[in-house]
C-alpha cells in the first residue's frame, strides 16, 4: 500500500492537497495544529471538510481508492503567548493589503513549518515502522509563498529534511510529496477543480469547507482585505467562478462580487 500524511491547515492549498493525496495513496492520515492562531476557523473547516470526504467516500474500489482520512488535530496553543506573529491571538493586528508590501512579514510565525514538520515527519515514519511500507509527507507548500515565508522555500525543505534523516533511523523510509512547488494559488485552484471531477466531489462543497483568511469574523465569515484573502479571490478570478465562502465587512455580510471588486482595486496597484 502507498501510504501518506497531510500537514492540512483547512486553507485551500491544503486542502487541495488532501484530494491530491487522497487521489494518489491508499491510506491518508492528515493532521491540523492549533498553535493559538486568530483564525481557528480553519480547525472548524478541515474538520467540516474531512467529514465530508469520509461521509461521501463508500468504502469500494472505485471511490477515493477506497480511501477514509485518519484525522487529528494536535494542540500546541500553549504557545500562544511566546510566538511574536500577528496570527496568533494578544498580536499585532494582521496587516492588510497585498503580499508584496513590506509589513506582510508581520504575518510570519517563527519556525511554524518546522514545528510542523517535524511533527508531521514523526507520524510519517511511525506509520512506515508500523506498516512496514513506505510514507510519504505531503506539504502544500507553492511557489507564491516563497517571498515572505522563508520556511516554504525548497532550500528550507531540503535543509529540514537532512536534519530528519540525520536524527532518526530508517528516516529512508519517508519521502515527500510537494506537488504546488512551482505553482501558485491559481495553479493549485485548477488543480483541485479538476481533483472534484475525478474523485466525483462538489468543487463548492469542498472550498466553502475551507478558510484562508487571517482576519476572519467572529461569525466565522472570511474577510476580503487581508493579504491571505486577497490571494485566494485573485485565484478565484483566474478561474472564472466565484468563491462559495462566505464573506464580511464592517456592514455584515457582503456576496462574492464585493470581494472581488475590491481585490481587483487592490491588484490594479501591482500590475
Amino acid at each position: 500500500m502507498a501510504h501518506c500524511v497531510v500537514s492540512l491547515s483547512g486553507g485551500m492549498d491544503s486542502s487541495t492537497l488532501l484530494l491530491r493525496a487522497i487521489e494518489k495513496y491508499d491510506s491518508v492520515t492528515a493532521i491540523s495544529f492549533d498553535y493559538g492562531q486568530k483564525h481557528r476557523v480553519e480547525l472548524e473547516r478541515a474538520q467540516q471538510l474531512v467529514d465530508y470526504i469520509n461521509k461521501n467516500c463508500p468504502a469500494d474500489e472505485n471511490c477515493f481508492n477506497g480511501c477514509t482520512v485518519n484525522y487529528r488535530q494536535i494542540k500546541l496553543d500553549g504557545l500562544v503567548d511566546l510566538l511574536d506573529s500577528a496570527l496568533v491571538e494578544g498580536g499585532d493586528d494582521v496587516p492588510e493589503g497585498h503580499y508584496e508590501q513590506e509589513n506582510m512579514k508581520e504575518t510570519v510565525v517563527p519556525n511554524r513549518n518546522k514545528m510542523f514538520a517535524s511533527i508531521t515527519q514523526a507520524v510519517a515514519l511511525s506509520v512506515a515502522n508500523k506498516t512496514g511500507e513506505p510514507c510519504d509527507i505531503a506539504l502544500g507548500i507553492h511557489a507564491g509563498d516563497h517571498a515572505v515565508y522563508p520556511d516554504c522555500r525548497q532550500e528550507f525543505r531540503d535543509a529540514d529534511d537532512a536534519a530528519f534523516r540525520m536524527g532518526n533511523w530508517d528516516a529512508d523510509r519517508v519521502g515527500y510529496f510537494t506537488p504546488y512547488l512551482d505553482t501558485d494559488k491559481f495553479g493549485i485552484l485548477q488543480d483541485g477543480e479538476k481533483l472534484c471531477e475525478v474523485l466525483g466531489i462538489d468543487f463548492d462543497e469542498v472550498y466553502k469547507r475551507t478558510n484562508t483568511s487571517y482576519k476572519p469574523y467572529p461569525s466565522g465569515n472570511s474577510d476580503y482585505k487581508s493579504a491571505s484573502s486577497v490571494e485566494r479571490i485573485e485565484a478565484f478570478i483566474s478561474l472564472g467562478r466565484p468563491d462559495p465562502v462566505q464573506y464580511e465587512d464592517e456592514t455584515g455580510e457582503v456576496g462574492y462580487e464585493v470581494a472581488r471588486k475590491h481585490v481587483e482595486n487592490v491588484l490594479s496597484a501591482y500590475l
